[in-house]
């Protein structure tokens, strides 16, 4: 499976309360398209919200997203790390 990083935006003045709720609300349908959320980052302050995620594709971890209730912007596979 491969790491996949999604950028969402007009999350202005997001609480760690919400973005816990938006993150919830992913992984409670995770299994569903076999989509595992690793972590979620926000800045309040200029409303992105950023996703990373192991999945079998792009599209799965957009389908999560949709149903959970906020679409990415962008999704992007990360096939380099160190």
């Amino acid at each position: 499976m491969a790491k996949f990083m999604d950028v969402h935006s007009g999350f202005r003045d997001i609480t760690a309360e919400q973005l816990q709720q938006a993150h919830d609300a992913d992984v409670a349908i995770q299994d569903e398209e076999g989509v595992t959320f690793e972590h979620a980052w926000a800045d309040p302050e200029s409303g992105m919200v950023y996703c990373l995620s192991e999945a079998p594709s792009a599209e799965a971890v957009q389908r999560v997203h949709e149903r959970a209730g906020h679409r990415a912007d962008e999704v992007h596979m990360v096939p380099l790390s160190v």
